[in-house]
């Protein structure tokens, strides 16, 4: 009599299991081992894709940026460039909501840990060029720089605001960044399209 294969254990994606222990566990405590477990893969495979806890959060950040470049080149808004960067943020946003819980723990626990925070601000960076990008603002040079630093800010601050609240109502939100947006104007100047648009 033949004997019977195991079937092979199903894999789940790193990334999901990452999150979903985050949310039950916190994130300063949980360790790459258990991930592994959870996701059913080896910590050799593990390593081939995410070789730390940071990589995954890296990794995590790209997939949002995928969601958030998807939706807002399809909805691309027209008119002002503070219209479109309004859409831009809050394609975002919408992306990261099915993720709050596991977010505020990570937000958490990884407040006293420099290369997290290090490691985030480098992901961020990309993010809020990419942002410029799609609402057609300039993220080069000086003004780039300055426009990144005051979208940043905004987004950090919208982020606590979002995390703080137990709603699933997007008004807080798109209330929060109205007025915030206003702040940053103030801060690096009239919002403007790029050179060959302005020219246009």
């Amino acid at each position: 009599m033949a004997t019977r294969k195991k079937a092979a254990p199903t894999k789940l994606d790193v990334i999901d299991v990452a999150l979903k222990l985050a949310a039950e566990r916190g994130w300063r405590n949980l360790g790459l081992a258990e991930i592994a477990g959870e996701a059913g893969v080896t910590l050799a495979e593990l390593f081939a894709q995410h070789p730390s806890k940071t990589a995954i959060l890296q990794a995590f950040s790209r997939r949002i940026d995928v969601l958030m470049i998807e939706v807002a080149g399809r909805d691309a808004a027209d008119g002002a460039a503070r219209d479109r960067l309004f859409a831009v943020v809050m394609a975002r946003f919408d992306a990261l909501a099915p993720h709050k819980e596991a977010l505020r723990r990570i937000v958490r626990d990884t407040a006293l840990d420099p290369a997290a925070l290090l490691s985030m601000a480098c992901a961020a960076e990309v993010t809020l060029t990419w942002m410029l990008e799609l609402s057609g603002l300039s993220a080069n040079g000086l003004g780039g720089a300055l426009r990144r630093k005051g979208l940043g800010l905004m987004c950090a601050d919208v982020t606590r605001i979002v995390l703080r609240g137990d709603s699933a109502d997007n008004n807080s939100t798109m209330a929060a960044l109205d007025k915030r947006l206003a702040r940053v104007e103030a801060l690096i100047g009239r919002l403007r399209r790029k050179p060959a648009e302005a020219a246009a």
